[in-house]
């Protein structure tokens, strides 16, 4: 995380005045100018304003929210500075897409070489964990000698040869959104519809694909839990990008149980390597499926529904997602018998948590469920602390599921950690009822680009 200590000199003390000074206009309701906005942000960029003072700034953006006119202007400044990639040189269109993650949310890790299998390249720029959410580079990390960030200079060329690329946030792209992504994460503004909306934004104003889909999810296991608020976000997002020029859908997805079985870095690449393979996992891949669909058709609108998912459906029965992920994750340095023989961090420890009664699973709580991999040590607690990748949770049942007293309901995976207050949190996941349920579906609604919503300025 930038930041650097508390200020010193003329320069710091100016740049600390600036931001106590914005933050007490906005928190007195005044809408800031957008040079005020560049300049704080440049200015924490720079290392002139220390985390503490850029944390309280954040902090009341996300009680006060933001205006259009602001959040245009944050989102133009999380950019500023940095690089734009070029991809004209790439031969046809190029997709993005981003979801504002989840608990065994490995969608990414999925569709990105399934849509380059169907001969759509996709640029995907890609981040760590926020709160109990995993993060796709954290997950990435547990493949050996994978570089997980690339120079701006290397990511056409990768894409070009590959057909693919993932990586992080490099410092030459988005340095304000680079800056501030995890002090969000350790300063109770990770919920922020505004600030959501403008990190992910001006990553694909840096990016600039040539189609944009947005995943957001909704329920108890997301960053938005309220449905309503998550569809505003949505909205948020759209409307932004469409005052950028991207073209964009989004679908609105559920979070109200884990997304898959698998949750922590190694144990959902694992997961992601068995759908690449043919696997369509319930619930994870009924909603790739629908992901896959829309970034094809952001590229191509005349591609009919099942055209689309007789593609994919094609190239994961024929192993072509699967070849693309191991082509990709070679060409970023990974050594390829070692991922074909999934030689990836394995926790040595296993703990089974049963059922206490016999019945019908009618909830799993996705937050409890990602704490209690966070208390093994698969996420962080502070946003320096390091990660055990074999960590994780494995969930054995669903939602609308029959169990037996006694049946294992899930397993815990780790080496080290608060195992007690990780096996407390798990029983505590499962709600165990007499009464059928059926899950809700992994697809609430989807948002057509001709919708063209109107920004809307969100809060906390």
């Amino acid at each position: 995380m930038s930041g650097p200590a508390p200020a010193r000199g003329p320069r710091e003390a100016a740049a600390s005045a600036r931001v106590i000074g914005s933050t007490g206009r906005k928190r007195a309701g005044t809408v800031l100018e957008a040079e005020e906005i560049d300049g704080i942000v440049a200015d924490y960029v720079a290392g002139h304003v220390p985390d503490y003072q850029m944390a309280a700034w954040l902090a009341t953006v996300a009680c006060r929210g933001l205006s259009t006119a602001e959040l245009v202007a944050l989102t133009r400044a999380y950019a500023a500075g940095g690089g734009q990639l070029d991809l004209s040189r790439v031969d046809g269109p190029v997709v993005d897409k981003h979801s504002t993650g989840g608990v065994g949310d490995t969608t990414t890790l999925i569709v990105v070489p399934v849509v380059a299998a169907c001969g759509v390249p996709v640029a995907k720029m890609t981040g760590r964990a926020l709160g109990f959410t995993g993060g796709t580079l954290d997950k990435l990390e547990s493949i050996a000698g994978l570089r997980t960030t690339l120079p701006v200079e290397e990511i056409v060329p990768m894409l070009t040869s590959v057909g693919m690329v993932l990586t992080g946030q490099s410092a030459d792209l988005t340095p304000g959104d680079g800056a501030t992504y995890a002090l969000r994460d350790v300063t109770g503004t990770v919920e922020s519809i505004p600030l959501i909306a403008a990190s992910i934004i001006s990553k694909k104003v840096a990016v600039r694909a040539d189609g944009l889909v947005l995943d957001v999810k909704t329920g108890a296991g997301a960053l938005i839990q309220d449905r309503a608020r998550a569809a505003e976000l949505v909205r948020t997002m759209l409307g932004l990008a469409a005052e950028f020029g991207l073209s964009a859908r989004a679908v609105l997805s559920d979070m109200s149980q884990p997304l898959g079985p698998a949750v922590g870095n190694a144990l959902e690449i694992r997961q992601a390597l068995a759908v690449l393979r043919g696997e369509r996992i319930p619930g994870l891949w009924d909603l790739c499926a629908v992901v896959c669909r829309l970034m094809l058709q952001s590229v191509d609108p005349a591609l009919t529904d099942e055209q689309a998912r007789a593609r994919i459906d094609r190239v994961l029965d024929d192993g072509s997602a699967y070849e693309m992920f191991v082509r990709w994750a070679v060409a970023q340095g990974a050594d390829a018998a070692a991922l074909e023989a999934e030689r990836l961090p394995s926790a040595g420890r296993r703990l089974p948590v049963t059922a206490p009664e016999s019945g019908w699973v009618t909830g799993i709580e996705p937050r409890s469920v990602g704490q209690a991999s966070l208390m093994l040590g698969a996420g962080r607690l502070t946003y320096d602390a390091p990660l055990d990748h074999g960590a994780g949770v494995l969930l054995r049942h669903r939602v609308g599921d029959r169990v037996g007293k006694g049946d294992v309901l899930a397993e815990l995976c780790y080496d080290s950690g608060d195992v007690a207050r990780a096996r407390a949190l798990l029983e505590s996941a499962f709600r165990i009822g007499d009464t059928a349920v059926v899950a809700p579906p992994a697809v609430h609604e989807v948002f057509a680009p001709d919708a063209r919503p109107a920004l809307v300025p969100g809060a906390a």
